[in-house]
């Protein structure tokens, strides 16, 4: 590493483009597609996450791929703790290193955990209270769903994902890009586009263009259906969008009769289509199917 370089980035704290490229070519690392791989390379981007992301000294942060550590050298300043769950072991190995170097003062805030997000289902207190990351664009709406149903004390989540799934995530019934990832979202949390993020803050450059998504926790739905119960739902609704509900959900009901009879106590209209509802309703026409007499 260069002397300029590395005094820059010990006097910032962040980990600009140099800075990264060097690093990485010590620890051998291509970046790879396997594990969505693409780092950002901008300190004004994680600031801006770290700012609309509003964690205080009162949250525990849990970061997903935390990668070289340039979102994660954002937040140890702002946050209580922050727990890095990264599965490349290249990277969990060297990410207190590059965190004991550049943030010393912060060193004691962090948590790494060497493994497979997607199989994450319990992390070491303190308990997280804000989901803040650069997700990978391939795992992405698992990853926030599976977090948001395993970990309860989440009450905030800004996560950086592919533009056109952001899109999806903060969708809204009746518009072009609203679907299951939409309403199943909406069970856990408000949601919104928090923000656009240019393709050329990242190493690699990726083809596509990111968003920023906010989500703030708030009860489901209270009309007796469980979270399960109206997940089948949506899925059944949406893996055919084209039908009315009255068919679509057929299967799910036990015959297109019955899916009419759950509609119509739910107080839809047996030929809506699933993409006009939101899933207060979707949780309606679960808890229907719950009291109704079985076929």
């Amino acid at each position: 590493m260069g002397e300029e370089v590395g005094d820059a980035e010990h006097a910032s704290g962040y980990l600009g483009a140099a800075h990264i490229r060097e690093l990485a070519a010590s620890l051998g690392l291509r970046p790879t597609k396997q594990w969505g791989q693409n780092f950002v390379v901008d300190a004004n981007t994680v600031k801006r996450i770290a700012r609309l992301a509003q964690v205080g000294p009162d949250d525990s942060v849990v970061e997903v791929g935390p990668g070289l550590g340039s979102l994660t050298l954002a937040l140890l300043p702002v946050a209580g703790h922050v727990t890095a769950v990264e599965v490349d072991p290249t990277l969990a190995a060297a990410l207190g290193d590059t965190v004991s170097r550049l943030a010393p003062a912060y060193a004691d805030r962090l948590t790494l955990v060497h493994a497979d997000a997607m199989h994450v289902r319990t992390l070491p207190d303190p308990q997280p209270t804000a989901l803040v990351a650069n997700l990978p664009y391939n795992v992405s709406v698992p990853v926030v769903l599976s977090f948001l149903e395993a970990f309860p004390t989440l009450r905030r989540v800004l996560v950086m994902v592919q533009l056109e799934v952001a899109e999806r995530l903060a969708a809204t019934p009746g518009s072009k890009t609203y679907g299951v990832p939409s309403v199943k979202a909406a069970w856990y949390a408000a949601v919104r586009l928090a923000g656009n993020v240019p393709r050329g803050v990242f190493w690699p450059v990726p083809n596509v263009d990111s968003g920023l998504v906010e989500m703030v926790r708030r009860d489901p739905p209270q009309v007796g259906a469980t979270r399960e119960d109206t997940f089948s739902c949506i899925d059944a609704a949406f893996a055919q969008r084209r039908k009315t509900l009255r068919a679509a959900l057929a299967g799910w009901a036990g015959s297109a009769a019955r899916a009419e009879e759950c509609l119509v106590a739910a107080g839809i209209d047996p030929k809506t289509r699933g993409e006009q509802l939101g899933v207060e309703q979707f949780a309606a026409i679960a808890a229907a199917r719950s009291v109704l007499p079985a076929p």
